[in-house]
């Protein structure tokens, strides 16, 4: 018995009426007229041509299971064979609440021994040895997991500062309060921070992009030494100059410092220099590279401020060197003269754009969220 025979469409004079005016009413949707022709094809009555399943595909371009369906839908009325159904949307699978913590819990602990993440997979696995259910998909974990919001299979990096200890806040609070000191060009605030950049040489010349085909590099590269970016940000400015050297030394720092005192700054009565408590990053350095009257003067036009340690999240110009990093640095660069000229491209465009960032976090917040961490004072008895 073939599939016409097992769902035959035989229209009434009334809904062929129907059917036809709606394959005249241009205003109609498409879908639904499309419907109607071929449900007057199928049509075995007086008036039908009574067309198979195949002859209506050819005819309408359309698969035989199309009208295999469409035939089925008529068996519930005209009306429900020309209007599609919207696609049952999928229900969030039954799982109590008990079973949901077990589920939160195991995907918030670290993963089993061998793994350095949890899956979907694992997690289902998991939940039937521990017999919380006999069986679970992985559809099932991920509904649950995307409805408290956990991704188990992300990490993030962040410092967190030990528990009271004065030191750190003590620099901390010192820093916000440098970020919502006013604008003053003769006291611009500038944060200061170095990366490093491996050099990477092509070993084959990669194949252009074309239509249809992406820029393609060879898997195979050859190392070409490191380079070194200082990064000195005036945030409020929207002002930037990256020095790319070899190293990142003592004496490369203090040479950094005096073209930021001397060529970029140098009208300033005073930089507020903001910068990470690297071992480099100190005034002797100056000493190291000069006489003792240049250190005091390059000095003398300083005024320092450290992030603390484990903070160095409070320094805007590790900001910079992360959009640096995706916006130019994210792709081979052979050797240090192209770093330069790259570097020096994207340099002049962030500034033409003044392109700045506009710190919010305050003292007053770091006191409320970070309140558990603050040393606490014991009272004085008298």
């Amino acid at each position: 018995m073939g599939k016409e025979a097992r769902y035959v469409v035989r229209l009434t004079e009334e809904e062929r009426a129907t059917l036809e005016s709606l394959v005249g009413n241009r205003r109609a949707a498409a879908d639904k007229r499309l419907r109607a022709r071929m449900l007057l094809k199928a049509d075995v009555g007086v008036c039908g041509p009574g067309w198979t399943d195949a002859k209506i595909a050819e005819a309408f371009e359309v698969g035989e299971s199309t009208i295999h369906r469409l035939r089925q839908q008529f068996e519930d009325g005209l009306e429900a064979a020309l209007v599609r159904k919207p696609k049952s949307r999928h229900r969030l699978p039954k799982l109590d609440g008990e079973k949901e913590a077990r589920l939160v819990a195991l995907a918030c602990s670290d993963p089993p021994a061998g793994r350095g993440r949890w899956t979907l997979q694992l997690l289902a696995d998991k939940l039937v040895q521990l017999q919380v259910v006999d069986t679970i998909s992985d559809e099932t974990i991920r509904l649950r997991l995307k409805k408290n919001e956990i991704k188990p299979w992300l990490r993030r990096q962040w410092v967190i500062p030990p528990e009271q200890h004065a030191d750190f806040f003590c620099a901390m609070e010192d820093v916000l309060e440098v970020y919502h000191r006013p604008f003053d060009p003769q006291r611009p605030v500038v944060c200061f921070d170095e990366a490093s950049k491996q050099l990477i040489k092509e070993t084959r010349v990669p194949i252009p992009a074309a239509p249809g085909r992406p820029k393609t590099t060879d898997y195979e590269y050859e190392r070409n030494g490191t380079a070194n970016l200082f990064m000195m940000f005036e945030p409020l400015a929207g002002q930037r100059h990256v020095k790319v050297t070899e190293r990142r030394t003592a004496l490369d720092y203090a040479q950094v410092i005096r073209e930021l005192v001397d060529v970029h700054y140098a009208t300033a009565e005073k930089i507020v220099l903001v910068q990470d408590n690297l071992n480099t990053h100190k005034p002797a350095s100056l000493y190291e590279a000069f006489a003792p009257a240049e250190a005091r003067r390059i000095l003398d036009k300083l005024e320092i401020h450290y992030t603390p340690k484990h903070g160095s999240w409070l320094n805007m110009a590790e900001i910079e060197l992360g959009i640096l990093s995706r916006q130019c640095l994210d792709r081979r660069l052979e050797d240090r003269p192209t770093l330069t000229s790259e570097v020096a491209a994207w340099e002049i465009d962030r500034n033409d754009l003044q392109c700045k960032v506009h710190w919010q976090f305050t003292t007053a917040d770091a006191r409320t969220k970070l309140w558990r961490l603050y040393p606490v004072i014991e009272p004085v008895n008298n």
